[in-house]
């Protein structure tokens, strides 16, 4: 399982709005919806002559110039930082078989369902996945779904689930903070994994920035392998420490 496949796959299962080429570049329309859709890449070699018009662009969409670097975009990223661009939230990349991963759950303490609960948009936004990220998971492509899992009586944790190439990719996995550390981020990667197989997957995957020290420990424990990474580069004046 290559990098640039989970890149693929991950701009399949959350989609930007939309991307227009501009030059060298890609450019995203994100609509709030975070950093992934709205970061620009490039699809070849580019210079510093290169930079102003995604800046320009993305400065006309509305959002502040931002970078995605992924695997092979070394030249790239050492040309940013001598712009004044600095390094903002790197990110892991995890991958498994599916056949590792589809463990059937306890009895009725998760759920596939499609559309998502007003419970499960509660949830969401209770961790910060606001109405734009929501946006995201509605213009993303069939097949889809969303897992919802209980604790006893007592909704406990939800994500998105989105499939691409034969691999299942799982979003905005949130746990709620009462219900952590009960293992219940593992039965919606479990659940997700059987989707994922009855939907044709072959590979379940996940992604988290490495900050999120509990979302990484909960894909090491599940034998997820960290298959690739990537970050992003922001102005330093425009995200103030």
């Amino acid at each position: 399982m290559t990098p640039q496949h989970l890149y693929a796959v991950t701009e399949a299962t959350w989609p930007a709005a939309a991307t227009e080429t501009v030059g060298p570049w890609t450019i995203r329309d994100g609509q709030g919806g975070g950093k992934r859709v709205s970061a620009a890449t490039a699809r070849q070699p580019v210079t510093p002559d290169d930079l102003p018009m995604a800046e320009s662009a993305m400065q006309a969409l509305g959002q502040t110039p931002l970078f995605m670097i992924r695997q092979g975009d070394e030249a790239l990223d050492t040309m940013l930082a001598d712009q004044g661009y600095a390094v903002i939230d790197p990110v892991n990349l995890y991958v498994a078989p599916v056949a590792d991963l589809a463990v059937p759950p306890p009895h009725a303490t998760t759920f596939v369902i499609w559309e998502p609960l007003a419970i499960q948009r509660d949830m969401w936004a209770e961790g910060g996945i606001g109405p734009a990220r929501l946006a995201v998971m509605e213009r993303a492509a069939q097949p889809k779904t969303t897992i919802i899992a209980r604790d006893g009586q007592r909704p406990a944790a939800t994500a998105f689930v989105g499939i691409h190439d034969g691999t299942a990719m799982i979003h905005a996995l949130e746990v709620t903070p009462e219900c952590r550390r009960h293992g219940i981020g593992k039965r919606v990667v479990h659940q997700a994994a059987l989707w994922a197989q009855q939907n044709g997957a072959s590979h379940v995957a996940a992604l988290c920035t490495q900050a999120n020290t509990g979302a990484n420990a909960l894909y090491a424990a599940l034998h997820m392998a960290l298959a690739g990474q990537y970050h992003y580069r922001i102005k330093e004046e425009a995200n103030p420490t």
